[in-house]
């Protein structure tokens, strides 16, 4: 049962090891400026992680059989022996570095796609004003030209 519960932490490091290499590259693409790789890369990143949750919950189901009372594989130090929790506790710190990786890299996506979110929506705000009539004269509240005032009112009434 032991070495089941390795196998599954062996996956979810190589999985989140693959998360990182699918970070970089979605980093590598925002700063090359193409949304539709970026966004193909993001549900590749998404589907990864529904198949790291599953290998959580499969986790958890091994831990228990293991012991019942125990929730984290942590918890199984005191029932196992020396060597398997030794092989156990390098493979969670070696998941856990590469978990920390995994999220310093989504931080640094996350601050360039709202710094490329901010540029855009200043650009377009620029954009909007520039060809925003300058006059709020120009056009009446129906979308036409608004009539100017006539000047000569005095002189085209009746007399």
């Amino acid at each position: 049962m032991i070495r089941l519960i390795e196998e599954n932490l062996v996956r979810q490091n190589k999985a989140m090891l693959l998360m990182f290499f699918l970070l970089e590259e979605e980093f590598s693409r925002l700063t090359q400026l193409k949304p539709q790789s970026v966004s193909q890369v993001e549900l590749s990143i998404q589907e990864l992680m529904r198949q790291v949750a599953a290998e959580r919950v499969s986790l958890r189901r091994l831990v228990a059989r293991v012991e019942p009372s125990a929730k984290r594989v942590r918890e199984l130090m005191p029932v196992i022996s020396e060597e398997e929790g030794a092989a156990l506790t390098e493979l969670l710190a070696r998941l856990d570095g590469t978990e920390q990786r995994c999220g310093v890299q989504a931080a640094k996506n996350q601050q360039m796609a709202m710094a490329l979110f901010d540029q855009s929506k200043g650009l377009l705000n620029f954009m909007h004003n520039q060809i925003k009539p300058k006059s709020t004269t120009a056009y009446a509240r129906t979308g036409r030209f608004a009539k100017g005032i006539n000047d000569a009112r005095l002189l085209s009434g009746r007399l």
